[in-house]
């Protein structure tokens, strides 16, 4: 006989998770019930593929004439006549029916010199024409 030895009896001290996983469940179950799913709206971008190569020189060319202050008409750098517009024009035209017309004019010029230059333009058979201004 062992005197002095006692038998502690040794306690269970697990917890029980059973509610606690029921309740948690519940809340999963009730927030995905009332939760609500919006495709937010934005703009759809086609992006073009991706390729090492540079991009094609599609770009019509230009007629670029300049109105100076004094209403003198420049084109690449070289003084012309109101009068030849027309001609300058029409030969650029017949190499690219896609070309365009830009006329940068001075903010003092005169906007019959643009109007004259436009007409120009239209009687040579070009319409898209751009006006900008330089200072």
């Amino acid at each position: 006989m062992a005197i002095g030895r006692r038998k502690v009896a040794e306690e269970q001290t697990d917890i029980d998770m059973t509610p606690m996983l029921d309740v948690v469940f519940i809340l999963l179950i009730f927030f995905v019930v009332t939760a609500s799913f919006v495709r937010e709206a934005g703009i759809d971008i086609n992006r073009p593929p991706i390729s090492d190569e540079p991009p094609p020189d599609s770009q019509p060319a230009a007629i670029i004439f300049r109105i100076a202050e004094d209403n003198t008409v420049w084109l690449e750098g070289r003084r012309i006549d109101v009068r030849s517009v027309r001609a300058n024009v029409e030969r650029v035209h017949a190499e690219n029916p896609q070309t365009k017309v830009i006329i940068e004019a001075h903010p003092l010029a005169k906007t019959e010199t643009f109007v004259l230059i436009s007409d120009q333009a239209r009687e040579a058979g070009v319409y898209d024409i751009a006006l900008g201004t330089k200072k």
